[in-house]
């Protein structure tokens, strides 16, 4: 049965259902009805709520919650994010299975509330110091960020790694009618790393420090096997519309939205447009943005911010068709409309 929920509310009601132990964090707009929400419902369960003094205490409690073995989540927005990239490279090095969500507002600096796609960069790239990858998974709607946070914590136990939810302020303060999946009962089991005290058995060790280079460097080769492993496990996106297409948009998130509508304006005019959404941005679908651009014309992105997942799509084009940029900044959202008039510019340029 469909219900009309908030984003911010749907979220982390899908991580209850998901068997969420612990939530550390930290207020800040636009996601602070996550925390409300979880302070309410998790000491009501009989689990663990923090509202830390920081970000950065938020991020080291997460950090300790995952060590024993918990199901734990923290969110912020950008700043917020930013300030957790220490804790979040210790968890990387660390092999820890954590969630996050970084509900993304305009930016550099303070910069506003405003949505804004500004921190794929950030998420995409690693963030923190060292060779690292979250898994990134960016949703179009509530609904779709309902099930990519239900099923984000196995995911990130599956390969002991970081999962990013990376949605834009839009997607947590619209509402939209949602089908939230069934609770989950997660049984307690001893995968043989958790730190629950070593009565009755040998004690380990989970660490993130390898003193020797030569030892450090076995560790990263480990930790890169583990990267291709997802990458060829965990690609995710969308197609709309490209059987036909002569071109194509690339986009995520709410700039996605606009462009799926641009597409059905461009298809009322006659011009044959498609959308290719990815869901992942890593791992990122170059295989298959590959391969359609062997068929299409030309390629539009657009993003809001300068030009960020543009690299991605480059990277994956290999210079074999045009490509157009168009992007909003400091919270700015496309209109279809304008979207659609850059597919008019991109026709006319090929």
């Amino acid at each position: 049965m469909k219900e009309l929920w908030k984003g911010n509310e749907a979220i982390p009601e899908a991580a209850l259902r998901a068997g969420l132990e612990a939530y550390f964090g930290y207020p800040i707009t636009p996601q602070n009805e996550v925390l409300e929400y979880l302070s309410r419902k998790l000491p009501a369960m009989g689990r663990a709520f923090v509202q830390a003094e920081s970000e950065v205490a938020a991020i080291n409690m997460v950090y300790g919650a995952a060590c024993a073995g918990a199901r734990v989540m923290t969110s912020s927005s950008s700043p917020g994010i930013s300030l957790m990239q220490e804790g979040l490279s210790y968890i990387a090095g660390s092999e820890v299975p954590v969630v996050f969500m970084n509900m993304m507002r305009g930016g550099p600096g303070l910069g506003n509330i405003a949505p804004s796609q500004g921190d794929y960069f950030q998420m995409t790239k690693g963030g923190g110091h060292g060779d690292y990858h979250p898994i990134v998974l960016a949703p179009a709607s509530v609904q779709e960020a309902v099930n990519l946070v239900y099923g984000a914590f196995d995911l990130a136990e599956k390969y002991r790694h970081i999962v990013g939810i990376l949605a834009d302020g839009n997607i947590g303060q619209m509402m939209e009618p949602v089908e939230l999946p069934p609770p989950r009962v997660i049984e307690k089991r001893d995968r043989g790393w958790e730190l629950t005290g070593a009565k009755g058995r040998p004690h380990r060790i989970i660490t993130s420090i390898y003193l020797d280079p030569q030892v450090l460097h076995n560790y990263n080769v480990h930790l890169q096997a583990k990267h291709r492993e997802i990458e060829k496990n965990e690609v995710r996106y969308s197609e709309f519309m490209l059987d036909d297409a002569e071109y194509a948009i690339v986009a995520f998130g709410s700039a996605a939205r606009a462009a799926q509508s641009a597409v059905r304006l461009a298809r009322q005019d006659g011009l044959r447009v498609g959308l290719f959404r990815p869901i992942s941005l890593y791992p990122y679908p170059y295989a298959r943005l590959a391969e359609l651009s062997r068929r299409v014309r030309a390629i539009l992105v657009v993003e809001m911010n300068a030009g960020q997942m543009l690299e991605d799509v480059r990277l994956a084009v290999a210079e074999r068709v045009p490509i157009r940029f168009f992007g909003r900044m400091g919270g700015l959202v496309p209109f279809p409309e304008e979207v659609l008039d850059e597919v008019r510019e991109l026709e006319k340029s090929v």
